[in-house]
């Protein structure tokens, strides 16, 4: 009898693969490593082998440096490789620009493992794409039923309308530099925003990425406080993007009267926008919120689902009140904060 944890195991170092002899998204340097997405949890520098989406391996080498692993294994959506005695391919997860969950097949079972994933819509990156399998590995970042994400056309209606209405005021919002930043950028252009755009330097090498990848932006501009022909910029009006990190540094006083916005889950939780100091917090999360996890794993836990990096508990009382087996796998070393 095949068990699961002859195909894929918990491990100190994470997702091990013994039969296809890999970790996926291993915290320390390995071997062989499968990658499901950039986010520095779980793409980290040092494997000696590195399997991923073109757009993943583009993000590692653009953090890390063009020799961030001395082998690398490009692996497109759909597409089943041979490792070991494995067949692995790798669909969409619809997180950041190149996410992808990764299906394993090894004498007829078959372990899913998510990664990182939201369902709803994203103009930067290709949609989630449900995988039934035996086994699905999930995420549970947001998984408690309090989290039910808005609709993001209406949050980013919302720091246009707080614009519109502050026109003496800069609106300075925080998002991560990874995914969260481009995908705001696209929703604001979407929502029919056509002045220019500011950002911290820190996302300018990402976006290039995200445009040499056929992401269009429209006009961004660095905020800066001169600029290209050394006039000093005036920000009153304007909507200028920085990671969080730059909000505790003497670059964010720069701003006339600032409005302080965060795009995250984590603001629908009022202590959380307090503790930013967000007075517009916008709740935008690159991550499934209860619905979307839960209609996941009735889509694609055929007999059971392992949860790992959130809130297990909640999501295992639902999915065994579906008839499924629930466990949660205690993998340290992933962020369940930022995005």
């Amino acid at each position: 009898m095949i068990r699961p944890a002859d195909l894929l195991r918990e491990t100190p170092q994470g997702l091990w693969c013994e039969p296809g002899g890999f970790f996926i998204d291993p915290v320390r340097p390995s071997d062989r490593a499968r990658i499901t997405h950039g986010h520095a949890d779980h793409a980290r520098a040092g494997h000696g082998a590195v399997a991923a989406t073109p757009e993943t391996l583009a993000i590692m080498a653009a953090r890390y440096g063009a020799e961030f692993t001395p082998s690398r294994q490009v692996l497109t959506y759909g597409e089943p490789v041979r490792m070991g005695e494995v067949s692995v391919s790798l669909h969409p997860a619809g997180h950041v620009l190149g996410s992808a969950q990764a299906r394993l097949e090894w004498k007829g079972l078959v372990i899913t493992v998510s990664g990182d994933y939201k369902r709803r819509r994203d103009p930067t990156c290709v949609r989630f794409e449900p995988v039934p399998s035996h086994i699905y590995v999930s995420e549970a970042t947001f998984g408690l039923p309090v989290f039910r994400h808005p609709d993001d056309a209406g949050e980013i209606a919302r720091l246009l309308a707080s614009v519109a209405a502050n026109p003496g005021r800069a609106h300075l919002v925080g998002a991560y530099a990874l995914g969260k930043a481009q995908r705001v950028i696209a929703l604001i252009r979407e929502a029919g925003y056509d002045a220019p755009l500011y950002i911290h330097g820190a996302l300018a090498a990402l976006c290039d990425l995200y445009r040499d990848h056929g992401v269009e932006f429209g006009d961004l501009r660095p905020a800066t406080v001169k600029d290209e022909e050394g006039q000093k910029t005036d920000f009153a009006g304007r909507i200028i993007l920085a990671p969080p990190s730059a909000f505790q540094t003497p670059w964010a006083r720069r701003f006339p009267d600032p409005v302080i916005g965060f795009a995250s889950g984590w603001m629908g939780v009022r202590a959380r926008a307090r503790q930013r100091g967000a007075e517009l917090p916008l709740i935008i999360s690159d991550h499934a919120d209860w619905d979307e996890l839960t209609a996941t794993i009735a889509e694609c836990a055929r007999e059971a689902v392992w949860i790992t990096h959130g809130r297990e508990d909640a999501l295992m009382r639902w999915a065994e009140l579906q008839g499924l087996e629930a466990r949660p796998l205690s993998l340290a070393g992933y962020d369940e904060e930022g995005e």
